[in-house]
């Protein structure tokens, strides 16, 4: 239902920069509270009315609090889409930062990923997949291999490609005043539409191990 979420209070920020560099166990456990109410419950907020408006987008995780003071400082959650493919979310005291990643893969899925690259047809969708979205602003990387892989073609026009072992284009959203608004849902939206292409297509091609 759109209206649960407002947006991340100012207070968050305060509550993150209290969190910065190593904070002691007394110190987290002083904020711990104030963390939960406003900067992880805000991201549970706004994921609920990104999946009420997409119901692609109903399989989501919040991340609770590890022993690492990364965890504290930084709110992670992904939607997942299909096997180790999904959109991932970080609200941090540098703003809101959105990517579309098929990262960790399972046994033979780089290898389906590859057939899928060296195909005409799949492979040069990809390629201008991925050039959209770096038009758009977004970083492309992953783990690429230092040279192209076994079987293929050193002079193939996708080697670069070839050379992944993961997939990911990410952008930060800004830290802009419609982050403590309801406006940061329809941002979301907006740049998971941009994301759309690509992960539709790593759903296709790589969601199943061959």
């Amino acid at each position: 239902m759109r209206g649960q979420f407002t947006g991340w209070p100012e207070q968050a920020m305060d509550v993150l920069w209290q969190l910065q560099g190593e904070p002691a166990h007394a110190i987290r456990e002083r904020h711990r509270a104030d963390r939960e109410r406003l900067v992880r419950q805000p991201m549970i907020a706004l994921l609920n009315e990104v999946a009420d408006t997409d119901p692609r987008y109903e399989d989501f995780s919040v991340w609770h609090y590890r022993t690492n003071s990364w965890w504290w400082q930084h709110q992670g959650a992904v939607i997942r889409l299909g096997r180790k493919i999904e959109i991932g979310l970080r609200f941090d005291l540098d703003g809101l930062r959105i990517q579309g990643a098929w990262w960790y893969p399972d046994p033979g899925q780089v290898d389906t990923f590859r057939t899928a690259v060296a195909a005409e047809g799949s492979g040069r969708e990809l390629s201008a997949i991925i050039e959209d979205v770096r038009k758009k602003g977004y970083d492309v990387s992953g783990d690429v291999m230092k040279r192209p892989p076994r079987g293929y073609p050193t002079d193939h026009p996708r080697t670069h490609l070839l050379r992944h072992r993961s997939l990911i284009a990410a952008r930060p959203l800004g830290s802009e005043q419609w982050l403590h608004t309801p406006e940061a849902v329809d941002r979301v939206l907006t740049a998971a539409a941009d994301l759309d292409p690509l992960l539709l297509w790593l759903v296709r091609h790589v969601r199943r191990a061959a």
